[in-house]
Order: C-alpha cells, then sequence, then structure tokens
C-alpha cells in the first residue's frame, strides 16, 4: 500500500471560478479517487485564503470587509 498526499493551489474569491481551476480540481480528484480505489492511503487537502491582496482589493471595491466578500 502506497500513501499519497494529493494538493491543490488556493483558489482566490476575487474573480469568477474558472475553468483552468476547475480542471486543476478535477484532476487532482481523480488522482485521490484512483488511488484510494487501489487500496492507497491518500490525503487530498485544497483551502481558501480570505487574507490576500486581491481579496482586499476586490473588497473594498464593493464596500465590503475581507471576510464577508469571501464568505
Amino acid at each position: 500500500m502506497s500513501k499519497y498526499y494529493v494538493c491543490t493551489s488556493i483558489p482566490y474569491v476575487n474573480a469568477e471560478p474558472h475553468i483552468g481551476f476547475a480542471m486543476e480540481l478535477l484532476y487532482a480528484d481523480v488522482l485521490a479517487r484512483r488511488a484510494r480505489g487501489k487500496g492507497d492511503d491518500v490525503i487530498f487537502c485544497t483551502g481558501t485564503d480570505e487574507h490576500g491582496g486581491k481579496i482586499a482589493e476586490q473588497a473594498a471595491a464593493q464596500d465590503l470587509t475581507p471576510k464577508a466578500f469571501a464568505d
């Protein structure tokens, strides 16, 4: 049995989701599911970021706090 740690880049919420990020998540998900299907131990990790400069700029443009914008 092998062990895998699959992770993706952090999606930024400063714009609409796009196909490029969807492809990255899809590929990572397929890899993780295939390894699990073979009985391998897999950790699949992705996350979000509410604290980047891009988020602060977009939140300010919409008169929101970064947390409210990201939520």
